[in-house]
């Protein structure tokens, strides 16, 4: 293959994944709505237009060679076909293939192009063997349709939380205007180029002047002796008479020229001032005209967003056992992409939230008089200008305020005293704390109390906020503000030392000064009382490690504060100066700098000084961290003691290996019999146990542990290859605190749930 048939390919290539994702999720959207869809008018709508995308997809995969696309939409048609006239009938088994079909066509159509021959002949190079593809031999499935089942085209489903397409779909008018505008800009260059021109004459004129001045300069000097009386001239300036009658000629003659001069470049000056101020109006107009177009080419609906959201609430729902619709309105809402990019895990943490904890069984909705099936709505709403709402909803049972101040107590994040004055509303609040669940397992994806603490970060970092309303047994609605664009921002200028720094102002509550007794010691930690609140004191440069602490400053000195809020946390940050507050553009540190430890970027000021802007979330992480080393500092703890119970050697070595390295005592049981034998003997902290072990399984085990007056509350985790939602349920029932699959273990995944335990 040559290089313009390359080129050609790859061009063809990146068009076409942008056409894929379109068909595949209308394709995907499509069969979740005939799912739903009773009237057989309707579900023969859906079927012809689920139809029409397949065959779509299929002439473009034909197009750049991807047989296998091609293959997969071929069987789609056949199923369609079959259904549209009746010889085949819809039923959940047939859905599930459907739904995996789609989503390996997804993965395909993803493929690199590296894998890729050219297309066909129509590109000038001969097409791709048939023969050279795999061989596919489909199995049958109900109605002898052939399809190409996962394990024959053998490649995963795409995640459905990767990043949103690279590439847009921008309209021609959004694209005229763009185009208007930076043709406007020709003329701001020409006429910046006449002003650079005017300049230069300035310069010139003055040149000349410097020329004519050195030639009087020895004239004026000479005359100016004679009238001081200083005597004969100096011996290299022109003589007394020369000074009278030629030289002063020269004096007044350069003063005059001077006079003259001056007059001409004050007006020149005064003509290229007024000129470059109207130049400026103008480029100013046309930056924030073109600045507002890029914007409006950069935001792609919610839709494009939302596509996946459909088949996510089927495949949660029957992983829970549960039923549910979801609504969603605002989808051609457009914002900023990287908005979007940001927000869809949080928008999916949220979805699982209301099917893991919001909605009922079906049975429990019967009991409580509500339809077997909840709805769960998404909907985008403007509120202003520059702000958008978006609201996800579900009509379960609400929020357990009673379960959720329970947990903050035991976390330590409110005393009981505290909890018993809160209202409604901020016992809810309570709920986006991270490390905050009221589930009683944990599991791979929920349980941790991670995802509403991750939705809130989210929102604030694109200076949003996040908050949830609750009413008992009528459901929940958790409610995201965001801006629309993300382009520039208003920040605090400080200095510490002689750096500057930058604040983005959306975590600024308020600045103040305050004296150096105002500063308490609680618990070897520096705090300062603001409006009643005690919080922490947190030197900006002890955090940045600029130098060292040094001496404090005069008892009647005044310290300057900026009152930081961050995720619901308050502390007060000391700088040595508070300078302005201005509108900022951030930008990144480049590859070689993905990750700076308290820096989010760098901005450049007015007088053109690089400037780095703080990152206010590792602020108050480096704050909670000097608390945890303040309070490890008292003494050292021992390790904690763990019991491992694995039939298995390798796994059982695994374990241990990966507890024994975070720092735990580990001793290991070969099945269930034997650790609970050992739990008779020595004391331990938390038990990590298999399922399926041989004289006494991992669920008999942690029944017998809750059954123990000794042992009932030593926490239980359950690390198994059963990963049926039947199994999970079983481990719940039994008492287990934890239920971590086999499948997706990850050795991070485990720390982090024996660390929340213990």
């Amino acid at each position: 293959m040559d290089v313009k048939d390359q080129e050609l390919l790859t061009r063809l290539l990146a068009t076409f994944k942008v056409e894929a994702r379109e068909h595949i999720e209308a394709m995907s959207t499509g069969l979740v709505e005939l799912e739903k869809a009773s009237a057989p008018e309707r579900q023969k709508e859906i079927i012809e237009t689920v139809f029409r995308e397949a065959h779509s997809l299929k002439g473009a995969a034909r197009a750049v060679n991807l047989t296998k696309v091609e293959t997969v939409c071929q069987s789609l048609e056949s199923v369609f076909s079959k259904l549209t006239s009746g010889a085949l009938t819809l039923s959940p088994e047939l859905f599930d293939s459907l739904h995996q079909i789609i989503s390996n066509a997804a993965a395909e159509a993803s493929v690199d192009q590296s894998r890729l021959s050219a297309p066909a002949e129509r590109t000038g190079v001969p097409p791709q063997s048939p023969t050279s593809q795999p061989s596919l031999q489909p199995p049958l499935l109900p109605g002898s349709v052939p399809l190409v089942t996962p394990t024959a085209v053998q490649i995963s489903a795409p995640d459905e939380r990767s990043a949103l397409p690279d590439t847009v779909r921008v309209s021609s008018s959004k694209l005229g205007s763009l185009l208007r505008q930076a043709e406007e800009l020709i003329s701001t260059k020409t006429t910046s180029a006449h002003r650079v021109a005017q300049l230069k004459e300035v310069a010139a004129a003055l040149t000349r002047w410097d020329k004519e001045w050195n030639k009087a300069r020895p004239h004026v000097r000479a005359a100016q002796r004679l009238m001081e009386g200083g005597g004969a001239a100096h011996r290299n300036a022109p003589s007394s008479g020369q000074v009278n009658v030629r030289g002063m000629d020269s004096i007044l003659a350069f003063l005059d020229w001077n006079a003259k001069a001056l007059q001409s470049m004050r007006s020149q000056l005064a003509s290229v001032t007024n000129d470059l101020e109207t130049d400026y109006r103008s480029l100013e107009r046309k930056a924030n005209d073109l600045l507002e177009d890029a914007k409006r080419v950069s935001m792609v609906p919610f839709s494009v967003l939302l596509g996946v959201f459909p088949k996510l609430v089927r495949d949660l729902c029957r992983d829970c056992g549960k039923d549910a619709d979801l609504t969603i309105e605002g989808g051609d809402i457009e914002a900023d992409r990287r908005i979007l990019e940001e927000m869809k895990d949080p928008l999916i943490h949220l979805i699982r939230n209301c099917i893991d904890h919001g909605i009922e069984l079906p049975q429990e909705r019967a009991r409580a008089g509500k339809p077997p099936r909840a709805n769960i709505s998404v909907t985008i709403c403007p509120r202003s200008s520059d702000k958008v709402e978006i609201a996800v909803s579900d009509d379960g049972a609400g929020i357990n305020t009673t379960k959720v101040a329970e947990a903050a107590i035991k976390l330590g994040l409110v005393s009981r005293e505290d909890a018993a004055n809160m209202d409604q509303r901020e016992v809810v609040s309570l709920a986006f704390q991270s490390g905050l669940s009221t589930s009683p397992i944990i599991t791979e994806v929920s349980g941790r109390g991670l995802g509403l603490a991750i939705v809130r970060e989210k929102a604030e970092r694109m200076s949003g906020t996040a908050v949830a309303e609750s009413r008992p047994g009528a459901g929940t609605t958790f409610r995201l503000l965001l801006p629309l664009t993300l382009a520039t921002f208003r920040g605090v200028v400080v200095r510490v030392h002689e750096r500057l720094f930058v604040l983005p102002t959306m975590y600024v509550q308020r600045v103040l000064r305050i004296g150096w007794d105002n500063i308490k010691t609680v618990e070897n930690r520096e705090t300062v009382q603001v409006s009643g609140r005690v919080l922490s004191l947190v030197r900006l440069r002890e955090v940045l490690e600029l130098a060292a602490a040094g001496s404090p400053p005069e008892p009647k000195g005044k310290l300057a504060l900026l009152i930081l809020v961050w995720a619901g946390q308050e502390l007060a940050l000391q700088v040595d100066e508070i300078l302005n507050d201005q509108e900022v553009l951030v930008k990144g540190l480049g590859k070689q700098l993905r990750r700076v430890r308290n820096v989010a970027g760098a901005t450049i000021l007015g007088s053109g000084k690089v400037v780095p802007v703080v990152n206010v979330a590792d602020i108050f992480q480096s704050a909670v961290n000097a608390r945890v080393i303040t309070q490890s500092a008292k003494g050292e703890e021992q390790p904690k003691s763990i019991l491992v119970a694995e039939d298995s050697i390798t796994a059982r070595t695994l374990l241990k290996s990966i507890l024994e390295s975070a720092g735990y005592h580990v001793k290991t049981a070969v099945d269930g019999a034997q650790a609970f034998a050992e739990l008779g003997s020595e004391k331990f902290d938390l038990v990590v146990s298999d399922v399926e072990m041989p004289r006494m399984n991992g669920f008999d085990l942690t029944a017998k542990i809750r059954g123990d007056r000794n042992l009932s509350g030593l926490p239980v985790v359950l690390v198994t290859a059963l990963e049926s939602r039947q199994d999970r349920e079983w481990g719940l029932d039994v008492g287990a605190n934890a239920y971590i699959v086999k499948s997706s273990f990850e050795q991070s995944n485990l720390l982090d749930v024996v660390g929340r335990l213990i």
